[in-house]
């Protein structure tokens, strides 16, 4: 069993950043593969980026403005947003494959953080 819980989101104008945290527990998470999704109200969850070992793969609408990156030392994952758009406006999930493979569907990804929000006005 792993256990994850986001933090760093909050209230940013449009053009700023923010940088979101993932701290695993339960089990070492460096040979799995780290998942971030987002969801908007009334929408449906979407991946936004995801890395195993330095591997990194993002949703194409967000290359270039985040970045996931982990820290195996402290079992975390971080996603550094810039440019923050209003539309970026969602609850933040970070999740944990334990295959291993970098997948972009939230069926394919075995435990879930609570999410943190983060919104950003206009």
């Amino acid at each position: 069993q792993v256990q994850l819980v986001e933090s760093g989101g909050g209230l940013v104008q449009a053009g700023g950043s923010l940088r979101l945290s993932c701290a695993a527990s339960g089990r070492t998470i460096s040979s799995y593969a780290m998942g971030w999704f987002r969801q908007a109200p009334g929408k449906e969850r979407e991946f936004v980026a995801a890395i195993r070992w330095s591997v990194e793969y993002y949703a194409d609408s967000l290359k270039g403005r985040f970045t996931i990156s982990r820290d195996n030392a402290k079992n975390t994952v971080y996603l550094q947003m810039n440019s923050l758009k209003p539309e970026d406006t969602a609850v933040y999930y970070c999740a944990v494959q334990k295959a291993g493979v970098l997948g972009n569907s939230p069926g394919e990804y075995d435990y879930w953080g609570q999410g943190t929000e983060v919104t950003v006005s206009s």
